[in-house]
């Protein structure tokens, strides 16, 4: 592995770490990315820092991309396969009351069993999923 194979993704989990914190700290909220996502949808006042974090992840790979580096994300699934896992993703996240960044980050920090049950199950559909889909579906 090369240092910048190591070096990005220890940033990248940092800012993730960091940008949590500072929400708990400075506005009393829990990051969970889905939740915000699907909150700003029902606009209201005070939701101005929720526009502001999905404007910060939206602008992280348009700068990545206007930088020039070359980018080596390759995705095998079509765009209505990414669809499918995209909506099952929302409504997984909804029948959890969370997604992996509110449970698996903030719940899991905060010594939540409830947070520690969700991304267990998160982890192991996960597991289940990639290996119905490697051994079953695609006959590797």
């Amino acid at each position: 592995m090369t240092a910048s194979g190591f070096l990005y993704p220890a940033i990248g989990g940092a800012m993730i770490g960091l940008a949590s914190i500072l929400l708990l700290a400075l506005l009393g909220r829990v990051m969970g990315v889905s939740g915000i996502y699907s909150s700003l949808l029902a606009w209201r006042d005070g939701s101005g820092w929720r526009l502001a974090f999905i404007l910060g992840t939206l602008a992280a790979p348009v700068l990545l991309l206007l930088s020039g580096r070359p980018m080596s994300v390759q995705i095998a699934a079509s765009p209505p396969a990414l669809a499918i896992a995209g909506l099952m993703v929302g409504v997984g996240a909804g029948l959890g009351s969370g997604c992996t960044s509110g449970h698996g980050v903030c719940g899991i920090s905060r010594l939540s069993p409830r947070s520690v049950a969700a991304t267990i199950v998160f982890m192991l559909t996960g597991f289940a999923t990639v290996a119905v889909m490697r051994h079953l579906v695609a006959g590797g």
